[in-house]
């Protein structure tokens, strides 16, 4: 399986500041870096097992294996690029001179110049990490059992001890009226499937953001027929949050893990940007 994902990375530190991007560097790079590395580790450099017998090693999960690309996209001199602290042959490093929060478009330009090179293209907010081996074989699944119009795409979860949880899901349901000009999720509401003899629910997804998507190549192919594909509109919430979003949810029908199932399909974001809000800003449920 060959993968190819991009990532659009800025930061400019600067007072009174909206994004993390224009904070504190530091957790930015750990962020990136983090994201990088786990990438390169689940599904680009080869695995190996230690046979401590006879103290040599062989290969590992040669039956799922795969090659990995990963370019980030920044424009002008405003990254953080130099400063992580890996080889830089870990990435590319793709720049240009787009409107800071237009970069996630540059990203898609990337995406849509190497079709039919992949079998996913992905596209990867600078504070996603993947921590599941077995994410492309979750995503394979779900593509061998539907049509190519689903899209899946996974929760984003936060992660800190507090008194409420140590683990929080922070994409749940916007109010219907704020995607219903884009999708309508009533449209095959719901699919059940049965995983490892667990039962798994998918649900279209009201909050069809998770900052990232993972497409095939024939989802790609189709998306980047569409006369809206890279009209750079960011009609959806914001810039940003359309870069990663709007054009998918107005090419597929997007499905998410329900509640119930929430992690059979994940992604990390770090920090605890939502976490930080339960019991203040967001009101912790009984239900």
């Amino acid at each position: 399986m060959k993968i190819l994902v991009t990532i659009p990375h800025f930061f400019k530190q600067e007072q009174n500041a909206k994004y993390g991007s224009q904070r504190n560097p530091q957790p930015r790079i750990e962020a990136l870096s983090n994201s990088i590395l786990s990438l390169q580790q689940l599904f680009g450099k080869p695995q190996l097992m230690i046979k401590v017998g006879e103290r040599i090693t062989i290969p590992a999960n040669t039956l799922s294996n795969s090659t990995l690309d990963i370019v980030i996209c920044t424009t002008d001199t405003n990254h953080l690029i130099n400063q992580l602290p890996l080889p830089q042959d870990l990435f590319k490093h793709n720049r240009t001179n787009a409107e800071p929060v237009l970069l996630g478009f540059e990203c898609h330009k990337i995406l849509q110049e190497n079709i039919d090179k992949y079998d996913y293209y992905c596209y990867l907010e600078d504070d996603l990490i993947i921590r599941d081996a077995n994410f492309f074989t979750k995503l394979n699944w779900f593509n061998n059992v539907t049509d190519f119009h689903k899209l899946l795409l996974p929760n984003r979860y936060e992660l800190s001890l507090n008194q409420y949880t140590g683990k929080c899901y922070i994409d749940g349901d916007l109010l219907p009226r704020v995607t219903a000009s884009f999708q309508n999720v009533n449209d095959e509401p719901e699919l059940k499937g049965q995983v490892m003899n667990n039962v798994v629910i998918f649900r279209r997804a009201l909050n069809p953001h998770s900052g990232c998507f993972f497409l095939t190549n024939e989802q790609m192919k189709y998306w980047i027929n569409k006369d809206y594909f890279l009209d750079r509109k960011t009609d959806f919430i914001g810039p940003l949050e359309s870069a990663a979003t709007l054009g998918i949810m107005k090419s597929f029908k997007i499905y998410k893990p329900a509640p119930e199932s929430a992690n059979f399909l994940e992604i990390h974001h770090l920090g605890t940007a939502f976490m930080c809000l339960l019991g203040s800003v967001v009101k912790v449920g009984n239900n």
